[in-house]
């Protein structure tokens, strides 16, 4: 089998994000990664490997049943990659997080890191088909360039904070339950990018064009903004 080279870029499993969880008790009490060196003998015996210029990524076998492919995905292929950047916090990751059929439980957890709740430090694992959703538009619009993430989970503390600012949160939104994701780029206008996600029908689109980023979840579709 033939992993697809990870870009130029940061390349990162166990990186930023994992030197952060190390010192993070908060972090290691919610048990959302396994031991490093585990994960590693696992990794090698399976024989997935990513190698880039900054580090490796790498899979494991993830547990649970199939699930039915739903039509936005056709074209992801075998691999799904995600490249992120948090501006909030100064991570970013480049991951291959799905190979050959099977969702990698440490990239699943380093996305989930990556799109905590910065302002509380809380994390709650990013639905999967949130991420397929994000990974297909991102397939779609054909840049190298990493997603800017804006906002991902909001535990309901932040979400009420957020609300009492009156910046247009909805009370039961989609971010307090890891279903929601709001990105940008820099080198696609967000007509392209509301375009390419309304395409894919994966879920709920929103269009915010002031703030420069959409919002894409894994609930109903529906979609909204301007």
């Amino acid at each position: 089998m033939v992993v697809p080279p990870l870009g130029a870029g940061p390349v990162v499993l166990f990186g930023v994000g994992y030197e952060m969880w190390k010192n993070n008790r908060r972090f290691r009490a919610s048990n959302l990664l396994k031991d490093a060196q585990s994960a590693v003998s696992r990794r090698e015996v399976l024989g997935y490997a990513a190698v880039g210029a900054a580090g490796a990524a790498a899979a494991a076998v993830a547990s649970g049943g199939a699930q039915a492919t739903p039509n936005y995905l056709r074209g992801l292929g075998d691999f799904r990659r995600l490249r992120l950047s948090n501006g909030r916090t100064g991570e970013r990751l480049d991951i291959i997080y799905y190979a050959d059929g099977e969702y990698i439980p440490e990239a699943l957890d380093e996305l989930s890191f990556l799109a905590r709740d910065w302002r509380r430090d809380e994390i709650k694992p990013v639905d999967r088909r949130t991420l397929d959703f994000a990974a297909a538009v991102y397939k779609r619009l054909e840049t190298s360039e990493p997603l800017q993430l804006i906002s991902g989970y909001r535990s309901p503390a932040t979400n009420a904070l957020l609300r009492s600012k009156g910046r247009g949160v909805a009370k039961n939104s989609f971010h307090t339950r890891a279903m929601a994701l709001d990105l940008s780029l820099q080198s696609r206008s967000i007509g392209d990018m509301y375009a390419a996600a309304m395409s894919l029908k994966g879920g709920g689109v929103g269009k915010y064009s002031r703030s420069h980023f959409i919002h894409v979840d894994c609930g109903p579709l529906r979609s909204w903004g301007r």
